[in-house]
C-alpha cells in the first residue's frame, strides 16, 4: 500500500502474516518470500504424494498444522515497478504461472494501466481482469486486450472478464464504506492479534532483498530449534519435516531448513524420495559439531 492510506484500515487483523507493506522495498522482498513458500509448498506436495493444496489439507493425519490459503493485495503495481520492474516482473509472473495449485493467490490493481506498468508477462499469466472507467480505448486495451472501458459511467460501472468467459461482462462494483471496514475489521480485531512473522520483508543477510521464507530473522529461530529436532529424530528413530512440522508447530520451510542442517552434520542421512530419512546417530550420541552437552537437557 504505498499511498498508506488504502489498506491502512485492516492493520492488526488475525489473518495477517505482515504488517501492511508501504515501503516498495520491503514489498519486493515479500514477493520473492512468496516465491519460495511457493516452491516449498510444492516439495512437500511431492513428498506427500499429492497435486495440490486441497489434496495435501486432506491428507493430514490428526494434528498435523493445516497448510493455509495466501492472497497478497498489491494496491498499485505501478510503484513497485519504479523501484525494481525486472524483480517485480519475475516474481509476479512466477506467483502467476505456478502458485495457484499451493494456495496462493494474487490480486494487483494499478491506475496507471500503461505496457510499462503491466507488461506482457505479467498480463499473460493474470487471465481473469478487471478494468474501471478508462480515460481512452488505448488504456482499456492495456487491461482487457479490448475497448469498452473508455465508455463506462465511472462509480463502480466496471467490465468484468473471468477466465474462462470469451469476452468481458459489464457489472456494478458494490461501495463498502470506511465505517463499514471499520466495523468489521474491528469484529476481527476482538477475535485476536496477528502473529507476524518478520522474514517475509527483511532483507538477506548479504545486503540483497528479498530471498526464501526463513533464510533472514527465522535463521535464529531455526536454530534455536535444532537441539530439540535433533532430541526429536533420535528419540522417533526417524526423520521427515512433516515430523517436525507437527512436534514442533513451525512451518514446512523452517522444518526442512533445519533437516538439512541436520544432514550436514550427519545427524540424518540424504533424502530419499517420500520415505522417512535415515537417522545416524543413536540415543545415547549426538553426531556432527552438536554438543554433546545438549543431551542432557529434558
Amino acid at each position: 500500500d504505498p499511498k498508506r492510506v488504502e489498506l491502512a484500515q485492516y492493520k492488526g487483523i488475525p489473518h495477517l502474516l505482515c504488517e501492511v507493506i508501504v515501503e516498495p522495498d520491503k514489498a519486493v522482498n515479500a514477493l520473492k518470500w512468496t516465491v519460495g513458500t511457493m516452491e516449498s509448498r510444492y516439495g512437500e506436495f511431492a513428498a506427500r504424494g499429492v497435486r495440490n493444496i486441497a489434496g495435501y489439507n486432506e491428507a493430514l493425519r490428526a494434528g498435523e498444522p493445516r497448510m493455509p490459503y495466501i492472497v497478497i493485495v498489491i494496491d498499485e503495481l505501478a510503484d513497485l515497478m519504479m523501484v525494481s520492474a525486472y524483480e517485480v516482473e519475475a516474481t509476479i509472473t512466477r506467483i502467476a504461472q505456478l502458485a495457484r495449485a499451493t494456495g496462493i493467490h494474487l490480486i494487483v490493481a494499478t491506475q496507471r494501466p500503461s505496457v510499462q506498468v503491466i507488461t506482457g508477462l505479467i498480463k499473460a499469466n493474470i487471465p481473469s481482469r478487471i478494468a474501471f472507467a478508462m480515460t481512452s480505448g488505448i488504456d482499456s486495451r492495456t487491461i482487457l486486450d479490448t475497448i469498452g472501458a473508455e465508455d463506462l459511467l465511472g462509480r463502480g460501472d466496471m467490465l468484468y472478464q473471468p477466465i474462462d468467459a470469451p469476452r468481458a461482462v459489464r457489472l456494478q462494483g458494490v461501495l463498502v464504506t470506511d465505517p463499514e471496514i471499520e466495523s468489521v475489521a474491528r469484529h476481527w480485531r476482538a477475535q485476536g492479534g496477528p502473529q507476524y512473522r518478520p522474514e517475509i520483508t527483511a532483507p538477506r543477510r548479504d545486503g540483497k532483498p528479498g530471498g526464501r521464507p526463513g533464510e533472514e530473522d527465522a535463521d535464529d529461530d531455526a536454530d534455536a530449534l535444532y537441539s530439540q529436532a535433533v532430541d526429536i529424530v533420535r528419540r522417533s528413530d526417524k526423520a521427515s519435516a512433516s515430523l517436525l512440522q507437527r512436534r514442533l508447530r513451525i512451518g514446512y520451510a523452517r522444518a526442512a531448513r533445519i533437516l538439512d542442517q541436520m544432514e550436514d552434520r550427519d545427524v540424518v542421512g540424504p533424502a530419499d524420495g517420500s520415505r522417512f530419512r535415515e537417522v545416524l546417530v543413536t540415543s545415547d550420541g549426538w553426531g556432527g559439531d552438536m554438543d554433546p552437552a545438549e543431551d542432557d537437557e529434558p
